[in-house]
C-alpha cells in the first residue's frame, strides 16, 4: 500500500523527469542552494555508504567514546 508521502514523492519525481534538462538542472541547483537540503543529502549518503557496517549500541558507543578520553 502506497502512503501519501510516497504518492506525493512519485507526482514529484515524474514531473521532475519529465523537465527538459535545462530545466532539471537549474532545479538541482536552487536544491543545492539549500543548506538544510544539502546538510539532509549528505547524511543519506552517508548512511547509504555505512548500511553494511556493523551497529553497535549507544552505551557501548559510549563507553568506547570514554575510554578514548582518558
Amino acid at each position: 500500500m502506497t502512503t501519501g508521502a510516497e504518492a506525493t514523492s512519485e507526482v514529484f519525481w515524474t514531473a521532475f523527469r519529465a523537465l527538459p534538462k535545462k530545466q532539471r538542472q537549474a532545479v538541482v541547483e536552487k536544491l543545492l542552494q539549500d543548506k538544510e537540503f544539502v546538510e539532509d543529502l549528505i547524511h543519506a549518503v552517508v548512511l547509504e555508504q555505512r548500511r553494511e557496517e556493523p551497529s553497535r549500541s549507544l552505551n557501548e558507543y559510549l563507553a568506547d567514546r570514554e575510554k578514548k578520553r582518558g
